[in-house]
């Protein structure tokens, strides 16, 4: 029992946040297998972000396979100051986003799963537009490639 409690009172490196969580389901012999999936963002708030997802038959197993696999899908930011250096722009998939820096003190400026993402990278000051797709994990992740072709 001291050893859980040990382990849990550690700070932690990274702070998560869970986006979306589908429950979905697969019709089999026997009848329906129900699952879940888990989109989960990983930061530090200092330039550093990733994002995972997880499957698994509860709830708390797809959380813990997000975050392991946005562990290892983190990504350096280059940051000026509180914003971003310069204007990018990018698509996956239906979905483009654009980033603008924004003044010092105008906060985030950004919709849904690009705020999230934006402000566990450690950015306080941007402009953001979601164009093209509703899809969290979509926005998620062309959010993630936009930032990563930021120039320092």
């Amino acid at each position: 029992m001291a050893e859980r409690q040990e382990r849990y009172s550690a700070p932690k490196e990274y702070e998560e946040k869970v986006i979306q969580i589908k429950r979905v389901s697969k019709k089999t012999r026997g009848g329906n297998k129900i699952g879940f999936t888990a989109l989960v963002v990983l930061g530090n708030k200092n330039g550093k972000v990733g994002t995972g997802l997880g499957k698994a038959r509860d709830v708390s197993s797809a959380v813990q396979k997000a975050v392991q696999n946005a562990k290892k899908n983190m990504i350096d930011i280059k940051l000026k100051g509180s914003t971003i250096a310069h204007e990018v722009e990018d698509k996956f998939g239906s979905s483009i986003v654009f980033l603008k820096p924004a003044p010092e003190g105008s906060g985030i400026i950004a919709g849904g799963s690009v705020r999230n993402v934006v402000e566990l990278a450690g950015i306080k000051d941007i402009s953001a537009k979601i164009l093209g797709s509703n899809n969290k994990l979509g926005n998620v992740k062309c959010t993630i490639k936009a930032l990563s072709k930021l120039k320092g």
